[in-house]
Formats: structure tokens, C-alpha cells, sequence
């Protein structure tokens, strides 16, 4: 029974991972994994330096880590990298570069057999019937010869999952899988998990996946697996926010870029409290940004965990005093539990405020345009605390455009009019949609929503089927559910809010879409 032990954890060490102390797990452990990407990078990047050079490092990481742990990893990174790949196309190429590494890195072996190997591979690659994973830029790659395919191919990468779709299993349907295959069981968890969350840190996601399959297979050989899965959960639950969050904002950062990270981290700040002022939560987002533009990418151990400990403590420091939810939040003793409870707090009501003032042509096209339009926007979001950043996004791009279109005319005080005419035609209409839609989607429990949306949709659709009334009430509701919380994923909800604006424009030119 034990063994099942041995086949479902990778980097295993002696002593027992909890969840808020599971990305400190042996500093050697990380220093493999750091080595290891230096590796992936050095194959892809500096065959200059010859080919013995990097088969000599790979041969040297494989001697180290281990065929077992070597395997692991190439099965993390490579499902991290082929997000959207298969579980079978991802175990293909796993098997393909181990078996490379296994039988060209024995003592006594012709050293032109890495790089023969590694040839056959770029050319298995190409061939029709490929059994790897699939990328529009393969066949491009292929019509490159010798080291440019091999490093054409070897840049190739998914773009993230717009929508995890990890599903954990019961605690009977894991105990029940774990049982029949452990191995199988901790590959596909592994390629499932990695896949869903690729955007996480890889540390987080060391972390979090060598704390799961360490829980299973403790717990489903406890006598008491209930209680063990119970207690087990409770201690990953810092660890499993971690990684869910860490995705959702890396995401972010990937879609979005660091500036726009600032204005969407301002504008949830900005619904959350709409008392603070714009002094205040500035400093913060930009903060925020930083800290993920440094941790997002980074493999030290506890790069995001420890940076995200003394944001917090910023924001608890600046805000507390301001507002009763944030000092509740603040008021823990786990600082990263005080983080994830200041990100679920819902928008708070919209404060009646002065009419909004919008920048005049000397503020948006001088040298300090950007912080005169971040300034508008925070104004906007704490007038409109309901409409999620992912609406506002649209206008936060919009606005980009105009300022990047008009201040180089010729004409910029012209264009300019032109355009504040257009947004005036087009912006009302559209925040007035989203902020009634997710209005009423944070103030009802989902049933009377779904019931008021049905009720909408039958107003303006009186001659509707029954049919396509719920069709209708549950894309819509779904969508809801899915965009309106501020941790939106937001290459999902970007290509929905643009598909249903390009849906509705009238004028054939929105400026939103």
C-alpha cells in the first residue's frame, strides 16, 4: 500500500508539507527547478555556444533531478507551456524527451546521439501525423531546416486557458483513481492542474500541486479519510487561494500589460472603497502592478507570497482607518488570508458626488496625460461601482486610442471634439447596461437573478419561445457569473464584452469595440 506513496509525490522529502508553508519546501528542491528553466532557456537560445554545451547540461540536470523528477518537470513545464494541449499529446512528448535524455546521457554514449535525437524530434514534429501538441506556428517552424526549425519549434507556446478547467474530484472519486493507477492518477492531476493555472507562479504551482497529491495519498490510506481530507484542506486552503489568485492576476498581467494592470487594480480599489481618494490608491495600484510584473515570472521560492505580505501591509496601513470592511479584513493574523479577504470584498454603494469633469485637450496631450486620464477613470469607477474593470477596460482603451490618435493631428483640439462626441453617444447606454447587469447580480441570490434577467429579456423580446428565453437567461447569467466578479478572467471576459458591443453598435464604427 505504501508504494502508492512513492509513484504520486515528486521531490519527496521526509517531513510533512502544510498548505501555508508548502512553497518553503527544500531549498535544493527550487534550485532545481531554477536550473532547470536556465536549461530550457539555454536549448533555446544558445546553441551558439555549441551543441555539446548543451547537451552536457542537460545530461548534467538529468543525472541530478533523476529520471523521476526530470520527468515531472518536463511534464509541468510542458503542460504549462501547451495549456490548451491534450493529455495524450502532452504524455507523447514527455516520453519522446526523456527517452532522449535517458539514452544519450548514459556513461560511454557517442555524443552526437543528443543531437541526433533532438533532430528526429523536430522532424517528428513535422510530420502529418504529429502525435504532439498542435500550434497554428508549426508549419511555419517546419519550413525551417536544422537549428532555426529546432528553435523556431522551441519558442511555440499556447497562449493561456481563458477559463480553468480543472474540477477537483470528490474525496471518493480521488481515493477511487488514486488506488487503480497512482501514477496515472498524479500525471493526469499534474497536466489537468498545471494546465488550468499555467498563469500562476511556478513556484505556486510546485507548491500547491506537491501539496495535493501529498494529501491524497496520505488521506486515502488513513483510516479515517474523511477526517483527513477535512483537516488536509483546511491547511491548503491559504495555498489553493494563492494559486487561484496568483493565475487570475497573472493572467491579467499577460492580457492586460502593467499599465493597464495599474488602472484595473485602481478601479476595483476604487468601487471597494469610493471614499478614498485618488492620493490614496494610486500608490497602491502601482504597488500592486509591481508586484506582480516582478513575481509573475519569478522562480524564488517565496517571491509572490512575501511581496503580496508587504502590500497588504500597505493597504491595511492607508485604508484601514478609512473604512470598517478593509479593518475587518485587516484585523487577521494571516496576512495573506487578510489579502484574499480585502479581494473578495464586494463594490460598495455608489456615493452621490459632484458632476464628473473631464480632462480638458492641454491635460490629455501633455506630458502628464496619463495620470490626468487615470484620475478620470478612478472618478468613474467610484461613480459606477457596479460595472467591472473589464467594462471599464474597454473604455480605459478607448481612451488610449483617442489620446494616441489626436494628439499627433494636426487638428488635436478637432479630433479631439469629434471623439468626446462620439464617446458622449456611446458611453451612457453602456454603463448604464453593465452596471444594471451586474448590479443586480451582486445584490441577488443567483435564482432571483436569474428570474429578474428572464423577466428583462421577456420585456424586450415579448414574442421569445419558452426555449430561447432560457437559452437566452442562462448565457446571460453566465456571463454574469463569470465577468462580473472583479477576479473576472480577463481574456474571457475582454472577448465577451467585445463580441456583444460589435453585436449591438449602430453606428458601424464603435469607439468601445
Amino acid at each position: 500500500m505504501l508504494g502508492w506513496v512513492s509513484h504520486c509525490c515528486f521531490f519527496c522529502t521526509e517531513r510533512k508539507i502544510s498548505g501555508d508553508h508548502a512553497l518553503l519546501w527544500l531549498h535544493h528542491t527550487m534550485k532545481a527547478v531554477v536550473t532547470f528553466l536556465l536549461l530550457l532557456f539555454i536549448a533555446t537560445h544558445a546553441e551558439h555556444r555549441g551543441r555539446p554545451y548543451v547537451r552536457d547540461k542537460v545530461c548534467q540536470e538529468f543525472k541530478t533531478m533523476g529520471k523521476d523528477d526530470f520527468r515531472t518537470m518536463t511534464l509541468i513545464m510542458n503542460s504549462r507551456k501547451f495549456s490548451n494541449a491534450t493529455f495524450k499529446e502532452i504524455s507523447h512528448l514527455v516520453h519522446e524527451i526523456v527517452s532522449l535524455a535517458e539514452t544519450c546521457c548514459a556513461d560511454g554514449v557517442d555524443p552526437s546521439c543528443y543531437d541526433a535525437g533532438s533532430s528526429a524530434l523536430s522532424a517528428k514534429s513535422c510530420s502529418p501525423d504529429s502525435p504532439f501538441p498542435d500550434h497554428p506556428g508549426t508549419a511555419a517552424c517546419c519550413l525551417h531546416q536544422g537549428l532555426e526549425q529546432k528553435l523556431c519549434l522551441a519558442a511555440l507556446e499556447h497562449p493561456p486557458r481563458q477559463l480553468p478547467h480543472y474540477v477537483e474530484l470528490s474525496n471518493e472519486e480521488l481515493c477511487q483513481a488514486f488506488k487503480k493507477d497512482p501514477k496515472d492518477f498524479a500525471d493526469r492531476f499534474l497536466h489537468e492542474y498545471v494546465s488550468s493555472y499555467s498563469q500562476a507562479p511556478l513556484p505556486v504551482l510546485l507548491g500547491s500541486t506537491r501539496n495535493f497529491l501529498s494529501m491524497v495519498s496520505t488521506c486515502c490510506i488513513s483510516p479515517s479519510p474523511t477526517v483527513c481530507f477535512l483537516k488536509e484542506k483546511l491547511q491548503r486552503k491559504t495555498l489553493s487561494l494563492l494559486t487561484l489568485m496568483s493565475n487570475r492576476a497573472c493572467s491579467r498581467l499577460t492580457g492586460y500589460g502593467k499599465d493597464k494592470m495599474k488602472f484595473s487594480y485602481l478601479t476595483m480599489l476604487a468601487q471597494k472603497i469610493p471614499s478614498a481618494s485618488f492620493e490614496d490608491l494610486s500608490p497602491l495600484a502601482e504597488d500592486a502592478a509591481e508586484v506582480f510584473s516582478q513575481c509573475c515570472d519569478s522562480v524564488a521560492e517565496d517571491c509572490i507570497q512575501q511581496k503580496l505580505s508587504e502590500h497588504t501591509t500597505k493597504i491595511c496601513t492607508t485604508l484601514s482607518a478609512k473604512d470598517k470592511r478593509f479593518a475587518d479584513c485587516c484585523a487577521g493574523k494571516n496576512i495573506m488570508q487578510n489579502y484574499f479577504c480585502i479581494s473578495a470584498l464586494q463594490p460598495a454603494v455608489a456615493p452621490k458626488l459632484p458632476e464628473l469633469q473631464k480632462p480638458t485637450d492641454k491635460q490629455l496631450c501633455d506630458d502628464n496625460g496619463a495620470l490626468h486620464t487615470g484620475r478620470y477613470m478612478f472618478e468613474l469607477a467610484r461613480r459606477h461601482t457596479n460595472v467591472p474593470d473589464v467594462f471599464l477596460g474597454k473604455l480605459y482603451d478607448a481612451s488610449e486610442n483617442v489620446i494616441r490618435e489626436c494628439c499627433s493631428a494636426k487638428d488635436a483640439s478637432t479630433c479631439l471634439d469629434s471623439k468626446r462626441q462620439q464617446m458622449g453617444a456611446e458611453l451612457p447606454a453602456f454603463l448604464e447596461k453593465a452596471n444594471q447587469l451586474c448590479g443586480q447580480y451582486n445584490e441577488l441570490n443567483f435564482l432571483d437573478f436569474k428570474k429578474r434577467l428572464r423577466d428583462s429579456i421577456r420585456q424586450t423580446m415579448p414574442d421569445a419561445s419558452p426555449e430561447l428565453l432560457t437559452q437566452l437567461t442562462d448565457q446571460r447569467a453566465d456571463f454574469a457569473s463569470t465577468c462580473c466578479p472583479a477576479n473576472s478572467p480577463p481574456l474571457y471576459c475582454v472577448a465577451q464584452v467585445t463580441a456583444e458591443l460589435a453585436s449591438t453598435c449602430k453606428q458601424g464604427s464603435c469607439m468601445l469595440v
